[in-house]
């Protein structure tokens, strides 16, 4: 197969030449040039009670052999993360059965962990404020026990109980002191999360910077870095700026981290974002690129691409971008089907599923070019954007 066939929002076909995939080198060990971790996703049983609302049936083969393969190109993984659909089907038992099953994978092969750590084992919308320190601090055992890094998920509990930032810093003080190793903060945009508006105590970024950053400074060194995001680049560098001691910048930009995380004035954005689940060996090959005498040109030359890619992604609604990567994650090899917990596989239309094929193809992106155009003819088929013979 040569050609991909492509379909526009008004149901018009064209064709575009299948590129070959890149020739990218697994690297020996960890990426070390940036911290990365790549967001992943669960993957759902076949024939799995996916309907909205059911409890989570997952493929524990392959959601683990995913993220061995993120591990293989020396990515970190961020897991029960909001890729892993945490608030959109991933109920409470299967958010600590995947903590449990990733760590001890991640032991087993000395690759990065971190997860997220949240509230919702809370059943009700509302709770109080010790209520949520108390879920924090369940959800931060259970993974401390697994041997995971963690990250302070926003929690949409505190952005309904919160009067203003002195709730925030209270909340957060009191888990960051309940934790056995440093943590990760995370601030999640309402792109992603509608809920998390104003969340850290204001609407206005910079308002709430200055509380971020009180709580980091407060905290000292048990807090380690801070997740960013809101798809503001210029937000995310007046926090790294002045980011205190050692607390790295992890950026969640999924619009601009080529830039962030590209030097400037000394500073960069090491990285914890969904979209390196999509494009995990480009990515992999940018950062291995930087050790390069002419890396930080390297570096762009590989990984631009993938953001035009990304962006389509993680287009409004953003928080369906998590269809893209189960997609992308299926034409790739590492999942059976396109399916998804919930059904949320049927979250975006075939023409913006076309023009991720597309985009993918560009970038480098698709990992085995045939299969990925034979699994996508198949879809288009099923999809009737293509006629089958229908043998009765």
């Amino acid at each position: 197969m040569n050609d991909l066939t492509l379909v526009d929002s008004d149901g018009r076909r064209s064709t575009a030449p299948l590129r070959p995939a890149p020739a990218w080198t697994k690297p020996a060990s960890p990426l070390s040039e940036r911290v990365v971790y790549a967001a992943a996703h669960v993957v759902p049983r076949v024939t799995g009670d996916n309907t909205p609302g059911a409890p989570a049936d997952i493929d524990w083969e392959a959601t683990l052999a995913f993220r061995h393969h993120l591990w293989s190109w020396g990515l970190g993984v961020a897991d029960a993360m909001d890729t892993a659909q945490r608030n959109m089907g991933l109920d409470p038992p299967a958010v600590r059965a995947l903590i449990a099953r990733s760590a001890a994978e991640a032991q087993s092969v000395g690759g990065r962990i971190v997860v997220g750590v949240n509230t919702d084992d809370i059943e009700s919308d509302s709770a109080t404020l010790d209520e949520i320190v108390a879920a924090y601090i369940g959800q931060l055992r259970h993974a401390e026990e697994h041997g995971a890094g963690t990250v302070l998920m926003a929690s949409r509990h505190l952005a309904r109980a919160a009067t203003g930032p002195d709730d925030y810093r209270r909340v957060y003080e009191r888990v960051i002191a309940a934790a056995d190793e440093p943590v990760v903060l995370h601030w999640l945009g309402p792109a992603f999360d509608p809920i998390l508006e104003g969340y850290f105590g204001s609407r206005s970024v910079a308002a709430a910077t200055e509380t971020v950053l009180r709580i980091i400074g407060d905290a000292g060194e048990r807090v380690s870095g801070i997740k960013m995001s809101l798809l503001d680049a210029d937000a995310e560098i007046a926090v790294r700026d002045r980011l205190p001691g050692a607390a790295r910048m992890f950026t969640g930009d999924d619009y601009h981290y080529v830039d962030l995380m590209s030097e400037r004035d000394g500073h960069h954005s090491d990285a914890l974002l969904g979209a390196f689940a999509a494009v995990g060996p480009v990515a992999s090959a940018a950062v291995q690129a930087l050790a390069e005498p002419d890396g930080a040109t390297l570096f762009r030359t590989i990984l631009e691409p993938t953001e035009a890619l990304s962006r389509h992604i993680f287009a409004a609604p953003t928080w369906h971008y998590k269809t893209g990567i189960a997609f992308l994650a299926w034409l790739n090899g590492h999942q059976p089907a396109f399916t998804m917990v919930g059904g949320l596989h049927a979250a975006r239309s075939v023409p913006h599923l076309s023009e991720i094929v597309r985009l993918a193809n560009v970038s480098g992106a698709l990992e085995q070019p045939e299969l990925a155009a034979a699994r996508w003819d198949a879809y288009l088929r099923l999809a009737g954007v293509v006629s089958a013979t229908v043998l009765v």
